[in-house]
């Protein structure tokens, strides 16, 4: 009879790292329970449900495993003890980094994995954006706390300057995933902060 529970020696942890690059790389949608299943050590559909529940479940895990680790390259956006615009440029730095990394798929599982599904990827797709929203609100708060500490006029445009910084994190998941190199994507980001520095409060002369 055909053994149907997990293989002997199933690392549950390995297999979460596993599901996760393969999300990564394809997609919430683009990855099906049989490459999942294969890429966990070859277990069966029974031991997939008893131990994961379901695909998005696992989606979500695996979601909750990239944030933990590769995803925390975002975290110095909330570090209150650094001047706003360093927060921004290292998290930008940061990022760029991280995404075109060889030791895993390049880009951004939060912002390709699940950014266009059909009705029934919703529920998943509203994780990432979630975790998008986040990330834009931690910019606007940068942006922000510039303008009340004086540092950026008072005039500026917390909105647009924020949705460019975050437009350009997007972008830099896509241009990764083309293979353009950290130098020119490190290039961009300096390119981009000469538009905080345009709105910074002139330094008093002598």
């Amino acid at each position: 009879m055909a053994r149907t529970g997990r293989p002997r020696g199933f690392d549950r942890d390995r297999a979460v790292t596993q599901a996760m690059h393969l999300f990564w790389e394809h997609g919430f949608e683009g990855v099906s329970l049989d490459q999942l299943r294969r890429v966990m050590g070859g277990i069966s559909s029974a031991s997939f449900y008893a131990a994961f529940g379901s695909k998005e479940a696992l989606y979500r895990e695996t979601l909750g495993r990239y944030l933990d680790t590769h995803g925390t390259v975002m975290d110095v956006l909330r570090n209150d003890d650094l001047p706003p615009r360093e927060r921004l440029e290292r998290a930008l730095r940061q990022s760029a980094a991280m995404q075109t990394e060889t030791a895993h798929p390049t880009g951004c599982m939060v912002a390709l994995s699940a950014m266009i599904c059909s009705d029934g990827g919703a529920s998943a797709q509203s994780v990432t954006a979630s975790e998008r929203a986040a990330n834009r609100n931690a910019i606007r708060a940068c942006v922000q706390a510039a303008i009340d500490e004086g540092s950026l006029r008072d005039e500026t445009s917390a909105a647009g300057l924020a949705a460019l910084f975050e437009g350009l994190l997007l972008g830099l998941s896509i241009q990764a995933r083309d293979g353009v190199r950290i130098g020119e994507l490190d290039a961009a980001v300096t390119q981009a902060l000469n538009a905080w520095d345009a709105n910074q409060v002139a330094a008093d002369t002598p």
